[in-house]
């Protein structure tokens, strides 16, 4: 079983970004609730602040960030700033 210690939080290329401005957007308040990841995803936070958590480890991510999650992955999000981001499933 994945952790969130498999979440991948980096800076896309110029290519990746523009290539998520294709990919659907989700928005979000303040906010916390469970999830689990049935495939991949991968996205591109544009705003907002977030941190996800496996009541282990933590990781947190915001505007700019690209995020892979590992599919089978359980956690809590806690949006801390409304979060809006492009997404894709795989």
């Amino acid at each position: 079983m994945p952790s969130v210690k498999d979440v991948v939080v980096r800076k896309p290329s110029e290519e990746e970004a523009e290539e998520c401005k294709s990919w659907p957007t989700w928005e979000c308040g303040p906010s916390e609730f469970d999830w689990a990841y049935t495939q991949t995803e991968t996205c591109l936070i544009l705003e907002g602040q977030v941190t996800v958590t496996d009541g282990e480890s933590e990781v947190s991510f915001g505007p700019g960030d690209m995020v892979v999650f590992p599919v089978d992955l359980e956690c809590k999000w806690k949006v801390r700033k409304p979060v809006r981001k492009h997404y894709k499933f795989d």
